[in-house]
This record gives C-alpha cells, structure tokens and sequence, in this order.
C-alpha cells in the first residue's frame, strides 16, 4: 500500500492536492469541458497563518468547495475567461435593434472599459462591493449622475447575461444606484414671466445673438424638444393648419454622425398648436433660411431650417452653447445671476406656464409628448409660492 503525501506538516493531502517546493499549495481538477485547472493557496487550512509578506487570501480548501460549487450548479469555472469589456462588448454585440443613441452609450461605455483597469478584470472576480466602489471611484473622478447611470444601465444587463449563461453565480450590479451615488443632477427650474421677457429681450436687442431670437423664442412657446425642434423641415410647419407636425427627432453621434429617428417616445409623435407670433418667427425664419450649396439629405429628410457655418444641420450642441453663451454675456453686462438656462429650461418653461393657466393636464401630456402623465403632473410641483396663494384664496372664496 503506497504512503500517503503529506504536506512540510505532516499532514495528509487529498488527491488533486500538492505542496510545491516553495510552500504554495495548489489543487488541479477538471472543468466541464475536460481541460485540467488548477488553483493555489498559500493556507491549506482556513485556520493556517498566511506565510509573512503575502497578501491574505482564501484557504485551498476553501477555494476547493467554491469549485465543487460551481461545478454542481453549472457555473463556468473563471467566468470563462471573460474580462468586463468582453462581457459588455458581446451583450452590445446582441443588441442590433436599438436606437442610434443607445448604440452611442454602447460605443461611450466600451471605450471607458477599454481603458479603465476594472474594464480588463475577470467578471468571476467582481463583487458587488467591487461594482458599487468603481462607480463612486466614477463620480470622484467627474462623472455626472446621468452619465454614471447610463454606464450602470448597459453593465447591469451585460452581467445579468453572465449569470443566465452559468458564467458567474449573481450580478454584482443588482443593486438601487441611488443607495451608491450621489445624484448630482442639476434640477432645470422654470424661468419666472419676468426672467423669460428679460432673456428674450435681451438676445432681440443683441447685434450678435439676434440672429437666434426666432428660434428660441419658439423654443419658449411651443414646449419642443430641442432634437425635435432641430429636426423640423419646411414641410412640418403647417401655416394653414397653425400647427407644427413632430414625427422625428435630429441627432448627430460620434462613431455615427447624423440620424434621423422617431421622437424620444411613441407620444412624441404629435402636432403642436402655432400662435400667430410663433407662426411669423417660422415665416421669418424660412424666408432668411440660407439655402446650401448642396441641401443636405439625412435619412431621406431635407429642407431643414438651421446650418452651421460649414452648412450642415445645426443640432442640439449648436443651441445649447448659444445658450450658454447668451448666458455668460447677460450677467458680465447686468452683473446679476441669470439663472441657467437652456433648450430644455425653454421646455419646462413653458409646460409649467400651461400648467398655472390651468391647462387641462391630459392636453398639456399631448402637446408635451409625455408618454406618462405623471411626468405632466409632476410639473405642478415646481409651481411657486405665487401659484399657491392664488389658488387658495380662489378656493377659500368659493371661484
């Protein structure tokens, strides 16, 4: 009867065990496929000291029974030697309905992991604890709540792939983002009547950015989105009609370029009531629209109303830096804070100014293309004190 091997304490070892030369110990096996694997252990024993100067890691046997585990239940032993861009880039990979911006968050996300070291670490190997402090590590570093949730919605199902493939035992993503990051979000208010008369005035008598007045006025008055406003042609303004027809949506991405898609929702797609002052900034606008060398032709649209100086079709990040720089000019000039505003502050500006005329809040939902009415009511929340004193003193006298 052969003698059994011992380990330098005299203990005996199991088969698949060994103690090198050098102390480690390790443990090979055989994985679902039949390739030999192996697995090392300074500790045999959970209750064995770790050897002085190395890094505190679980016993060889322990280790042992989280490979028998995985094999009983299926899972893929080192999550099948996938990193956390191969796992993202093969879930992208399967996404091929998706709208151009989705596909650009892909594209973002990829390249993030590409160049970050928790990118080029194996999936088996992340937990939960891992997940939740690479993305505060995110916000440390500048990342927007915004941002950092959109990176955290295309890893969470990437890794959720991983465990429906037997490829890690759970998703170290399943957790409320809000409980781990702060939400930084700039909360966008809406501009009082006095704010919005004084900006408006402002760019009308400004030699430089009266040029944009139409354009932004209309933004305050119609509740469009800034990539449906950008998106619109000649034939969506409807004179006859006093209506604006909104079925598409400009957008321009890198690795993409220009797209013409469907509004943000299916309720996007809506025609949005003309004043007759909204009505004249169009016709003033088409009739100064100076019309390209070649009209540019995106997804079969043409005719659009706004090119930048290189001819092409001005998108959302030509209105938002106007904006921006409207913004910048008005307070170095009245040395006072207007407050920031932006395409979407126009949005909300004018949803909230429907909302204290008492607009029927089913109507204010179509005309705003909310697919949710609980984003319309959610509006009357952001009323002030003003709206509130008047309410209730037309509720106490009986109006």
């Amino acid at each position: 009867m052969s003698e059994k091997r011992r380990d330098s304490h005299g203990r005996i070892l199991r088969n698949g065990e060994i103690q090198t030369s050098g102390g480690r110990y390790r443990y090979k096996y055989t994985d679902a496929s039949g390739k030999p694997r192996y697995i090392y252990s300074w500790r045999l024993n959970k209750n064995d000291h770790m050897p002085a100067g190395k890094k505190n890691e679980l016993s060889l046997r322990e280790k042992e029974r989280l490979v028998e585990a995985d094999i009983a239940d299926q899972i893929v032993p080192g999550g099948g030697g996938m990193t956390v861009a191969d796992i993202v880039r093969k879930y992208t990979s399967m996404r091929v309905n998706v709208r151009p911006s989705t596909k650009a968050s892909y594209h973002t996300v990829i390249s993030l992991l590409q160049n970050d070291e928790f990118g080029n670490r194996r999936i088996d190997k992340i937990k939960m604890s891992d997940a939740k402090l690479w993305l505060i590590q995110l916000q440390k570093n500048g990342r927007g709540f915004s941002t950092i949730r959109t990176i955290r919605g295309v890893l969470r199902p990437a890794f959720q792939m991983a465990a429906d493939d037997d490829l890690v035992r759970k998703n170290p993503f399943s957790f409320g983002l809000s409980s781990v990051v702060y939400n930084d979000s700039i909360r966008r208010e809406a501009l009082t009547r006095e704010q919005e008369r004084k900006f408006l005035n402002f760019v009308k008598e400004d030699r430089h950015f009266c040029r944009y007045y139409d354009g932004i006025y209309i933004l305050f008055n119609t509740g469009l989105r800034i990539s449906e406003f950008t998106g619109l042609t000649k034939k969506d303004i409807d004179f006859k009609g006093m209506k604006i027809n909104v079925d598409h949506q400009l957008q321009r991405y890198n690795h993409i370029g220009y797209k013409v898609a469907e509004p943000k929702t299916e309720s996007g797609i809506r025609q949005v009531p003309m004043t007759k002052e909204v009505a004249e900034c169009f016709r003033r606008i088409i009739k100064s629209r100076k019309k390209p060398k070649t009209e540019p032709v995106i997804d079969g649209y043409a005719g659009f109303l706004f090119f930048d100086k290189d001819g092409h079709p001005m998108v959302a990040m030509h209105w938002e830096k106007y904006f921006q720089h409207i913004c910048e000019k008005y307070n170095k000039i009245y040395k006072v804070q207007m407050p920031k505003v932006t395409p979407h502050v126009c949005r909300h500006t004018f949803c909230s100014r429907m909302a204290v005329a008492r607009m029927n809040p089913k109507t204010l939902q179509y005309i705003m293309g909310h697919s949710d009415i609980g984003v319309t009511l959610n509006t009357y929340t952001h009323l002030g004190f003003e709206e509130a004193s008047r309410e209730m003193h037309e509720a106490v006298n009986g109006q």
